[in-house]
């Protein structure tokens, strides 16, 4: 069973993946899939600097994630030319995963992909789950967490699906508005409903 698992920005998403992984569940991880898709010398890295020019990159020549994201959150054809260059090599290293996960017959794996929806990646997936931070949760997160102004905080959310149409489209909904027990609880519930 292939669960996709996605939320907005500091919603909390990462947070459930490694409490996954700590319970012995396998998670593909589209983020880290995606700064490996873009190491330095790699052909999508080569395109992003041809697209984008050396001002995203920092003072080692690897990709400044920060200037990347304030340069390409606020253009959205930059979004676009970012996604188009990124996204089809991360599918592809997914799928690559997900068959190695059938050869050591994995029998539940959780694919953790902020854009599932907004990506078509959920044609991976058998059932979605979608962690859910009410807006205001996620601005102060996101503040705190990456020590950004409330407009750039708003700027970030407001380029991803909004968080209540993402929990429209979900089987499941994990709720992450209180403390990290109680998300602990909410996981088990989750685990005992799927085992």
């Amino acid at each position: 069973m292939i669960y996709g698992l996605t939320g907005g920005i500091a919603t909390g998403k990462s947070t459930v993946s490694e409490i996954l992984i700590e319970k012995g569940f396998t998670v593909i991880d589209a983020d880290k899939i995606a700064r490996e898709v873009v190491e330095p010398n790699t052909e999508a890295f080569k395109e992003i600097v041809s697209t984008f020019g050396v001002k995203i990159l920092d003072e080692h020549g690897t990709l400044d994630r920060k200037k990347l994201g304030n340069f390409v959150f606020n253009n959205k054809i930059h979004l676009a030319k970012l996604n188009y260059i990124t996204h089809p090599r991360i599918k592809e290293v997914i799928k690559t995963r997900i068959t190695e996960c059938s050869q050591k017959d994995i029998k539940t794996i959780f694919l953790d992909i902020p854009l599932l929806f907004e990506g078509d990646w959920h044609q991976f997936t058998e059932k979605n789950i979608v962690v859910y931070t009410s807006p205001e949760i996620q601005i102060e997160r996101l503040m705190k967490r990456n020590n950004f102004t409330y407009e750039e905080a708003l700027m970030r959310i407001n380029a991803q699906m909004p968080i209540d149409e993402k929990k429209k489209l979900a089987d499941i909904v994990i709720y992450n508005n209180g403390s990290i027990e109680d998300l602990y609880i909410s996981i088990d519930e989750l685990i005992s409903n799927i085992s």
